[in-house]
């Protein structure tokens, strides 16, 4: 399912929906071009929405047979989201990937594609148009980005972790106190911007690990087989590999290698008071 023409495909259609639909509307948007769904930290544009129409045209046509899981459309009827338990090839989106840094005009922002089957990532695909930078990766196929091989590392041993966190707006008391687990010495722990650039900076050796406390296939799908195929690794608090579909328990991690998972996982099952 997975050959060159495709991945190719559809590097190019996600750099045409964002020329044709998100970066005229980088900081041009009206008043009434911003709305929130959810409270003031989750918003919808009108180039989230016109992206992933676009996108979902696109995608199904370089794909027969295959649907879109795409985040708004997600938000106007979640039943769509159940095509992730089904036999189709799945393309899960994010249009735009870090609304509110769009909003506020900065370039921490990124669309994410993945194609999976079957609960299995295939190839994903994190576009940041602002910054000119496109990584993508395949299953067992390894991960470029702008055509460079991309590999992940392992941490300094001699610096504490840098790790980008849940905002705690978005974690229950039981995902915070998990995450408190981070606030100890040998770790710099910070709130997380763009899912998808916290992500690739992990799979770029620039971040050590990020932490979430929210599972929404959007978010993580592109970003979590980026990182493996750069070297890294993950896993949720239970030591379980993430499900795309949900159902996991939380938080999880994503690391640039499979010992600072370890490291990671135990931190937050310490202070969640989870047994090992």
């Amino acid at each position: 399912m997975i050959d060159d023409a495709l991945v190719a495909n559809t590097e190019e259609a996600l750099r045409k929906a964002a020329a044709e639909e998100i970066m005229p509307r980088w900081r041009q948007l009206a008043a009434h071009e911003v709305v929130e769904k959810n409270g003031p930290h989750d918003l919808v544009t009108i180039a989230d929405r016109r992206a992933e129409e676009h996108l979902t045209r696109s995608l199904t046509a370089l794909l027969p047979g295959s649907v879109v899981v795409g985040e708004e459309a997600v938000h106007d009827d979640p039943v769509v989201y159940e095509a992730l338990r089904g036999p189709q090839p799945v393309w899960i989106v994010d249009p735009v990937d870090g609304t509110r840094q769009f909003v506020r005009g900065e370039t921490g922002f990124s669309t994410l594609v993945a194609l999976a089957r079957h609960g299995e990532l295939l190839a994903s695909w994190t576009y940041a148009a602002a910054q000119d930078l496109m990584a993508v990766a395949r299953h067992r196929g390894g991960a470029l980005l702008n055509g460079e091989v991309l590999r992940s590392g392992s941490p300094d041993p001699d610096r504490p972790l840098r790790v980008a966190t849940s905002h705690p707006d978005f974690t229950t008391e039981a995902q915070q106190r998990a995450l408190l687990g981070l606030r100890t010495e040998g770790v710099e722990a910070r709130p997380c911007g763009s899912a998808g650039l916290e992500y690739l900076a992990v799979a770029r050796g620039l971040v050590d690990a990020v932490a979430f406390s929210w599972e929404n296939a959007w978010d993580h799908a592109a970003g979590l087989l980026l990182v493996a195929e750069a070297g890294g690794g993950s896993s949720t608090i239970a030591g379980e590999p993430f499900r795309i579909a949900g159902g996991n328990a939380l938080p999880f991690t994503a690391a640039r290698d499979d010992a600072t998972v370890r490291r990671i996982v135990d931190l937050l099952r310490t202070s969640s008071g989870a047994e090992r």
